[in-house]
């Protein structure tokens, strides 16, 4: 029963699709505010790089081997390139067996996922782009240099409900966001535009049409908008996804280092990081640190405890790999270690993480 109604609500929403087609040639009156005729003009040049994304998942009869495609949800994406490359939230097509696009002139493709990157929240999709279908790609804003109070656009699904655009301010930066990977996404846009459940993935737009950042979650008892929504920043979609397309990954910068849990580390009394494993011949282990072990006496060594990278205080792993975040690839790093009391500096060089497993 569940699956029907929203097979009837799909069929209704395809109606939709088409209206919103015959409003966007709708000529402005002359009569209407400038700051109406500003969004009006975003709408109608930049709704048809959205898209909604229907998601399926693989689900299997309790008493029964049988399996059988349900509905997983919906959400929303844009488009990154005239290539076909699509981006959206990893939470609207986590788990998905089959993902299908469809597009402001009631097109539908399926989509394939290049990669992801759930610490962020980013997932890049590839599709097939409709023909004779002009589509413009946002230009990016540089994130870094947003202000607070200023005017912001977004344009999503929410409750399936494709191409709707709400409007609103920046209402603050440098949030900190726990996401769908259980890390902090640092830097996040805070906004009071309505932001609700099928938004995300969409874009949120400055008044020049400019990508600012990806709508991503909302903070509300109800589950619906309370007038705090959040947004990855357009820097972090840009690197993520840059990576992503050219290595089907994202190449995170790292020492060659395991650690044990923050847990652990507040057990024993400790403020930091507490190394458990060096890998053999990685950066780490040519700068000297070391690793939790085993001494002939069958005694626990605790191994090295870092406690600042580059003077910026590190208490927790999420301190730890927010500083690794805002590195490079073949970035010299000092790192301030405790070793039996004593605190020392030594100098790495950052590698991949992946080189070495």
């Amino acid at each position: 029963m569940l699956v029907l109604k929203k097979y009837i609500f799909s069929v209704l929403l395809g109606l939709s699709v088409f209206n919103s087609v015959a409003s966007a040639e709708t000529e402005i009156p002359a009569y209407l505010l400038p700051d109406e005729v500003n969004t009006i003009r975003l709408f109608q040049k930049h709704s048809s790089s959205v898209v909604n994304i229907n998601s399926m998942r693989v689900q299997r009869y309790l008493f029964s081997f049988d399996t059988t495609e349900v509905p997983a949800g919906t959400g929303t994406g844009f488009v990154w390139s005239d290539k076909g490359f699509i981006i959206t939230n990893f939470h609207v097509i986590q788990d998905a067996s089959q993902i299908v696009v469809s597009f402001k002139n009631g097109q539908t493709a399926k989509a394939s996922v290049v990669g992801v990157e759930p610490s962020k929240d980013i997932a890049v999709l590839k599709t097939e782009l409709p023909k004779n279908f002009e589509i413009s790609t946002l230009p990016l804003s540089d994130s870094n240099q947003l202000l607070v109070g200023q005017k912001v656009v977004a344009i999503g699904s929410p409750f399936g409900l494709d191409q709707t655009v709400t409007t609103g301010i920046i209402s603050a930066l440098g949030r900190s966001i726990v996401g769908v990977g259980n890390v902090p996404i640092r830097d996040m846009i805070q906004t009071d535009a309505s932001i609700n459940p099928g938004n995300s993935g969409g874009p949120l737009l400055d008044s020049r049409g400019f990508l600012l950042g990806m709508n991503t979650m909302i903070y509300s008892q109800s589950g619906t908008s309370a007038g705090v929504g959040f947004a990855v920043p357009a820097n972090t979609i840009a690197r993520t996804v840059n990576d992503i397309i050219k290595y089907g990954r994202v190449k995170q910068p790292g020492m060659g280092i395991s650690f044990f849990d923050d847990s652990v580390t507040r057990r024993l009394g400790m403020r930091g990081v507490l190394i458990k494993e060096v890998a053999q011949n990685g950066p780490a282990e040519k700068a000297g640190i070391r690793g939790t072990m085993r001494n002939r006496y069958g005694e626990i060594v605790i191994g090295d405890l870092i406690v600042a990278v580059d003077g910026t205080k590190v208490g927790t792993y999420d301190d730890l790999y927010l500083i690794f975040d805002q590195k490079k690839i073949g970035d010299e790093v000092t790192v301030t270690i405790v070793r039996d009391r004593k605190q020392s500096q030594l100098k790495i060089n950052l590698i991949d993480f992946q080189d070495l497993r």
